[in-house]
């Protein structure tokens, strides 16, 4: 059984919540004897652009100080997403970052300009046998996971799980997870530029009269999805058993690394803060729970999530607690803790 640690607030004083992150820290620490290193990576989601709801960057404030006063180095990390948004590059990724005020501490955009680059770790699961990880994470031991929960069309929710797995993965590892195949040029769009082929380091790609992919060559890295200028190469989304790859992809990213994973239970939409509009939350915010079991902090969210509103929303996400229990990512068992927090203003 693991421990979940749990600060009730349904307010919306964001500093205030940035305040009740830390004290969740620190609990962790004095419950673990966890000690730092030089340099400590944040995991976020930086929302996309038109996103509304993505927890914002002030949240985040307390604990940056905290390490800081530690003589930590502290850096935001993420990769670069699959399709084609404001996050689909580096520069473009900064940009938006930056335009939703992450500019505390430097970023570290883990897989490369366009999202090819990767290290392959060793999973050796029932879909995946090495996950595709994006390569800036492979200097850093400790990480703290700071998630959103929230909801998400395939995953069911997205949290802690779905952080590591694909907020870990290089554009590779992202398309593996939903599909397992090439990327796929749509022939009325494609402008037949050569980009996409000049681009290739893998010679997958030729000219016709449009571009065509060879699926014998192709490595999945997708990284022409990013540099087609007129959008003409996508991911299917097609792929099966989504929510167990995503599953593996956590396992893959966390192996071997120790994190403390910290998740706000606030502005509760149905879809993830990767649907660039504005979104309504569909249930009341709850509050804050950290731990160091991602399978644990997620099973512990849904829970609340569910009691609080009388409602057995983002169920189909159970698939991933279950499937990460099986291959020993966490444990859906936990003790949840409730401590007071250090206020209560709104």
């Amino acid at each position: 059984m693991s421990k979940v640690f749990f600060i009730r607030n349904s307010g919306s004083n964001y500093n205030e919540l940035g305040r009740e992150a830390l004290e969740l820290l620190r609990k962790i620490i004095s419950e673990t004897g966890h000690r730092f290193e030089n340099e400590v990576p944040i995991k976020v989601h930086f929302g996309e652009k038109g996103n509304r709801t993505f927890i914002p960057a002030v949240c985040y404030d307390a604990v940056i100080e905290y390490l800081r006063e530690q003589g930590v180095q502290p850096y935001y990390i993420e990769t670069n997403v699959l399709y084609r948004g404001s996050r689909t590059t580096t520069e473009l990724h900064l940009e938006t970052a930056k335009a939703h005020g992450f500019t505390q501490i430097p970023i570290i955009i883990a897989d490369g300009d366009i999202g090819t680059e990767f290290d392959e770790i060793e999973v050796n699961k029932d879909y995946i046998s090495k996950a595709k990880i994006g390569k800036g994470y492979g200097r850093f031991n400790q990480l703290i996971v700071m998630s959103h929960f929230k909801g998400h069309g395939a995953a069911g929710f997205g949290g802690a799980i779905k952080q590591l797995a694909m907020g870990f993965a290089s554009r590779a590892g992202k398309l593996e997870q939903h599909s397992g195949i090439s990327p796929r040029v749509d022939s009325r769009s494609c402008i037949s530029c050569g980009v996409c082929i000049e681009k290739c380091d893998y010679s997958a790609i030729r000219m016709k009269k449009t571009a065509v992919i060879d699926d014998d060559k192709c490595v999945g890295c997708a990284g022409c999805i990013a540099v087609c200028p007129v959008g003409a190469i996508s991911n299917t989304w097609g792929g099966s058993n989504f929510i167990q790859k995503l599953t593996e992809y956590a396992y893959g990213a966390s192996k071997g690394k120790d994190i403390i994973y910290i998740t706000f239970v606030h502005n509760i939409t149905r879809e993830c803060d990767c649907a660039g509009m504005p979104m309504r939350p569909i249930a009341e915010n709850i509050g804050i729970l950290a731990g160091k079991d991602p399978v644990a902090i997620d099973a512990a969210c849904l829970d609340l999530v569910q009691k609080s509103n009388g409602q057995r929303l983002f169920e189909k996400g159970r698939a991933a607690l279950a499937h990460g229990e099986k291959i020993g990512l966490g444990t859906m068992k936990y003790q949840l803790v409730e401590i007071t927090g250090i206020g209560k203003s709104s």
